[in-house]
């Protein structure tokens, strides 16, 4: 299997997406090297759901020089062995995430130092965003059962959404942006659901922003 856009392949997605998911196994079909975020590393987490005015901003410092250190060590680094890179993030949603859940001083804070983090990375050749309704995300959230994620209201995950769709119109001059619609899909259990993903990143995408509805190629 080939990727005309390029080696490095973003997987990104909201909380339930099924992101991590589908870039282990899109690794496995590329023999890729994989990038998965250690987000059960931080042990702000659990404590940020709980009281996120509190715990927002340490919970985001952690989750940035945790995702800086990682991709230093892993994505600026040749593998002369392993064509392909397949991360499930992009440094750019520590931005993101920040945006949503710090106000005033310390997010002014945050982004001064974001941005100098973020100078040395380079851009995904592709960043595919898998969207799912939040109903739908609520209740894979349920399915995976996580004890800290059981809390996360719908509002949310639509926020988060938001500000994922407002970030994907800040970039679409600088890369191409793949939005697959993976309402009623699931590429875990279902073969013929997986080659439609498939099929999507064996195209070549130019610069910009591109939608595609899975379920409507179900044939």
């Amino acid at each position: 299997m080939q990727i005309p856009n390029g080696n490095y392949i973003v997987i990104e997605g909201n909380i339930g997406a099924g992101k991590t998911s589908f870039a282990q196994l899109l690794s496995k079909e590329l023999d890729a090297r994989l990038i998965l975020e250690e987000f059960s590393d931080n042990p702000f987490l659990p404590l940020f759901y709980k009281n996120p005015e509190r715990y927002a901003f340490p919970v985001e410092l952690f989750f940035m020089t945790e995702r800086h250190k990682q991709l230093q060590e892993l994505l600026l680094e040749q593998d002369l062995f392993q064509q392909y890179t397949v991360s499930d993030y992009v440094f750019s949603k520590t931005l993101l995430f920040a945006k949503e859940n710090l106000e005033g001083e310390e997010f002014r804070l945050f982004q001064r130092l974001f941005m100098t983090l973020n100078a040395s990375f380079p851009r995904p050749d592709l960043l595919v965003y898998l969207h799912r309704p939040v109903q739908d995300l609520l209740s894979n959230i349920r399915l995976r059962n996580r004890s800290y994620e059981q809390t996360i209201p719908a509002d949310y995950l639509q926020k988060i959404q938001d500000a994922y769709f407002n970030f994907f119109r800040t970039k679409k001059e600088e890369l191409p942006i793949l939005i697959l619609d993976s309402t009623d899909i699931d590429f875990i259990h279902n073969p013929n659901h997986y080659q439609l993903l498939l099929e999507q990143l064996q195209k070549s995408y130019p610069t910009g922003i591109h939608h595609c509805t899975l379920r409507e190629l179900i044939s």
